[in-house]
């Protein structure tokens, strides 16, 4: 079987982290070449090498033809063997992401026939990947509704640059995805906004709070400030969540130095308008996530706000290992609906 050739300058770590959950379930071996490669520093950094190591581990996969793998490799080959179910440890060494990691090795952990508990430490709350409380209150509901059984805890809370968190999964095999269709998000049942603080003055927390009210208009019950203290380092990160019928929007945004509580709260609003503010059913975080199980169930659809680079690499990415098809609809006005097959008419 000839190896897939990739190219994987134009899609960050997303097309990596991709390649190797499709490659681990086809039993299908990549080359990868020019990984990251429009990126200021190119090719592995220590969370995409975790990754890369990982799914070797859970799938006996060779490396660069037994050669291993390295930090700043531009080029990868990798070969996976069986997925083997288990229980795994994995230490990032930094504040890198635990959702990415877990988003990674979820896919062929699903498939491999067997119980399988996995526990990740690094970051959980990361300026620039899903957080713990995304995967746990957006992400995963979808993924039960395709028929997995998957728990999921955040025992400890990470905030960069410190890291020391640490997330914990539990997964039931299953034999096939369902079809899953969001192309209606349904009526609001609940809304909230969170921040939590670690380290950080209180204040901090309640001047978020106090923006969020008076610029969305939110009572007190739907406003919360947790404070935890069993965390490493400094760190704040306040989200929005609304639950709807079908679906679970979660909107937010770390805090960091030199950035104000006011500033933070703008810009977890801005994601949780443009999206409240649209008819779609998925916000384009969601929508990224959903793309690669969609596949593996063969069927299904939603609706998102817009195309974007992270839905076209990934899509292209997909159809390399995968013998599906994806329409687009864009109606023109901020709607875009993607379809897996043409059985669900748009």
């Amino acid at each position: 079987m000839e190896m897939i050739e990739i190219n994987g300058e134009n899609g960050g770590g997303q097309i990596l982290r991709s390649a190797l959950s499709l490659s681990m379930i086809t039993g299908q071996g990549f080359r990868m070449k020019n990984i990251r490669g429009k990126r200021s520093k190119p090719g592995l950094m220590r969370q995409h090498l975790t990754c890369v190591k990982a799914a070797a581990e859970i799938s006996s996969a060779e490396l660069n033809k037994g050669n291993g793998a390295e930090m700043h490799d531009e080029e990868l080959q990798f070969l996976p063997g069986k997925v083997n179910a288990g229980e795994y440890v994995f230490r990032i060494g930094s504040a890198g992401s635990t959702t990415l990691l877990f988003q990674t090795l979820l896919p062929a952990l699903m498939f491999a026939g067997d119980v399988s508990s996995i526990e990740i430490h690094g970051g959980t709350h990361n300026p620039m990947a899903p957080t713990a409380d995304f995967i746990e209150q957006a992400f995963l509901p979808q993924i039960k509704k395709m028929g997995a059984e998957v728990s999921f805890e955040c025992l400890k809370y990470g905030f960069a640059p410190s890291g020391g968190g640490c997330i914990k999964a539990k997964i039931n095999p299953v034999k096939r995805l369902k079809r899953i269709s969001l192309l209606e998000r349904g009526e609001v049942i609940s809304r909230k906004a969170q921040c939590i603080l670690s380290n950080v003055s209180k204040s901090v927390g309640e001047r978020e709070l106090s923006a969020i009210q008076s610029a969305l208009a939110w009572g007190d019950e739907e406003l919360e400030l947790k404070v935890e203290n069993d965390v490493d380092g400094a760190g704040n990160v306040l989200s929005l969540e609304e639950v709807y019928d079908n679906v679970v929007i979660h909107a937010s945004c770390c805090g960091m130095k030199a950035k104000s509580a006011e500033r933070v709260a703008r810009d977890a609003m801005k994601h949780y308008l443009t999206f409240v503010n649209s008819s779609a059913a998925v916000d384009g975080k969601l929508a990224d996530q959903l793309l690669l199980p969609m596949a593996l169930s063969g069927l299904g659809g939603f609706s998102t706000i817009a195309m974007t680079n992270h839905i076209r690499t990934n899509v292209d990415l997909i159809k390399k290992f995968c013998d599906v098809e994806f329409d687009f609809k864009d109606d023109q006005r901020g709607l875009l609906k993607v379809v897996l097959s043409s059985k669900i008419e748009i």
